[in-house]
């Protein structure tokens, strides 16, 4: 394999496998044995760091995961939706789920990433780095008193709203063969969350949104458009991905999109199985580099959140990508736009 660039992942949910009991912090540290992410599978597959989400998962309910939810339809599926979050709840399991992360980045040779220059020094080498993002805005009280506190915790991104209805934002459902356009828009606290985080510096992520949300983020927002983890809407045809109207609006605001290895969103025919190559992924690349150009695309795995495509598989197999970009005709000067140059750049823009 060609060497990697230097990788910035734009989500993983790591810390909520720690915080279900499903690995430990150490083994994080160190290595284990199942689950996507590790610190020294990361740094074998050529990451220089990523977002970390705090996502808190809604009732026991939906804890065995979506499957139990599936609705089958005469062409596809629907997964039906949560309810709501109780605040309380998501605040304390967002505290508990950032101690996991403040633990993580006291480990030597990691550091959390609050700055551009912070991400450039991963970039160079000099620590692995952890943003931190708050999939879903939940923990975020709706009159905004408690977003300082986040802010100083580290929080530097921040999604309005994953798969269910927040005080800011509606999320879309999981279905296919299905456009983004399947559920409603910011509410007024939405718009002045989007408002605060501009001020503050914290990207905001479209991913999960619907697509009235998308488009009064790109009416709201002054910074570039970032959808953190996504699959391109022509190639699969699933609710989460995002239409050619879409990119370019991304485009049009200097923004990216992370594409994602999650098999759902990726594969043509909406199957969760990972049982496919890299290519799945390939296509995706394809479509928006044609699309929008390279400037406008990067890579948000959702490892440790999704059925991984097996070309892939977790994150030691990062290199996989990047040799299959090289066959495809992707030069070295693309690759590393790909990897992490437009993630500095949309940073930059926005920190």
């Amino acid at each position: 394999m060609s060497e990697t660039p230097p990788v910035f992942d734009g989500h993983n949910d790591a810390a909520l496998a720690v915080w279900r009991g499903e690995t430990t912090l150490d083994a994080l540290r160190d290595g284990r044995e199942d689950g996507h992410l590790d610190l020294p599978r990361a740094r074998a597959g050529g990451l220089a760091g990523g977002a970390f989400a705090v996502f808190v998962p809604s009732g026991e309910q939906f804890a065995a995961g979506r499957d139990e939810n599936r609705v089958e339809t005469p062409d596809g599926y629907r997964i039906r939706r949560p309810p709501p979050l109780a605040p309380p709840f998501a605040a304390d399991a967002a505290d508990e789920m950032l101690a996991v992360l403040d633990d993580l980045v006291a480990t030597e040779g990691v550091r959390r990433v609050e700055t551009a220059a912070d991400l450039r020094a991963c970039v160079d080498g000099e620590d692995f780095g952890v943003l931190v993002h708050l999939e879903g805005a939940e923990p975020v009280h709706p009159s905004l008193s408690n977003f300082d506190d986040y802010y100083d915790r580290g929080v530097r991104s921040l999604g309005l709203a994953w798969s269910r209805p927040t005080a800011f934002a509606d999320g879309v459902p999981f279905r296919y063969p299905s456009g983004p356009d399947v559920g409603g828009g910011l509410t007024d606290r939405g718009r002045r969350l989007v408002a605060r985080c501009n001020d503050a510096g914290v990207l905001v992520d479209c991913a999960h949104l619907p697509e009235a949300g998308f488009w009064d983020v790109h009416d709201a927002s002054r910074d570039p458009l970032v959808v953190s983890h996504a699959g391109a809407h022509e190639q699969c045809h699933s609710s989460r991905n995002l239409t050619d109207e879409q990119l370019d609006a991304v485009a049009d605001t200097g923004g990216l999109v992370g594409l994602t290895f999650a098999a759902g969103a990726l594969r043509a025919d909406g199957s969760r199985e990972p049982d496919a190559p890299v290519d799945e992924l390939l296509r995706h690349v394809d479509h928006v580099v044609d699309r929008v150009g390279v400037d406008h695309v990067a890579l948000g795995s959702d490892f440790d959140g999704a059925a991984i495509l097996d070309g892939v598989g977790d994150a030691s197999g990062v290199p996989r990508i990047f040799d299959a970009l090289r066959d495809a005709g992707y030069g070295d000067r693309d690759l590393r736009k790909l990897a992490h140059g437009n993630w500095l750049r949309v940073c930059e823009a926005s920190w």
